[in-house]
């Protein structure tokens, strides 16, 4: 009987193995490409709706506590959505910072939204309290999805391992 040689043992490479610690997967790097570029296309056409078709629902959203004018509000927040989508879409050199600026800004629209319910504002299409409230847990998910579709949160991470040295995604 013939003897057959050991065999070496098989390894397997976890996925965190096969990629250096800051590398990204192909489908990874699509994802997140995919996913900033809906997030900033439709800031982009919210923008443009701010300014154009939904200009006075904007202004329904805008807080009675608030002291500036409501149009200059919902136009201040067009121009700035369109700004920030733009940036998200084509800048790519700073994309983690504008990831922050977007997920800043999608914290400090978000009164509009508790001040919407709280006052039952029937505004783009939010016509019930229900509406209001299925609404409330998607802002969180706006910012989330900044930070991760600009690799912000992953060049935090970065950054603080490497003591500062770098801010890079």
């Amino acid at each position: 009987m013939e003897q057959t040689p050991p065999r070496e043992p098989i390894h397997v490479a976890s996925v965190r193995d096969s990629t250096e610690p800051d590398e990204l997967s192909r489908a990874s790097r699509i994802g997140r490409r995919i996913g900033r570029i809906a997030l900033g296309a439709s800031l982009v056409f919210a923008g443009i709706s701010h300014l154009t078709f939904a200009r006075e629902d904007f202004q329904a959203q805008v807080p009675d506590w608030q002291s500036f004018d409501q149009d200059f509000v919902v136009v201040a927040s067009g121009v700035v959505e369109i700004a920030l989508g733009s940036a998200l879409i084509f800048a790519k050199k700073y994309r983690p910072h504008v990831g922050w600026v977007a997920a800043a800004f999608f914290i400090a629209i978000y009164p509009g939204n508790i001040s919407q319910l709280v006052n039952q504002v029937d505004s783009l299409g939010l016509d019930t309290d229900l509406k209001r409230w299925i609404r409330m847990p998607f802002q969180p998910v706006l910012v989330l999805w900044a930070l991760w579709s600009t690799g912000a949160w992953r060049a935090w991470r970065a950054y603080r391992r490497n003591e500062g040295r770098t801010l890079g995604a």
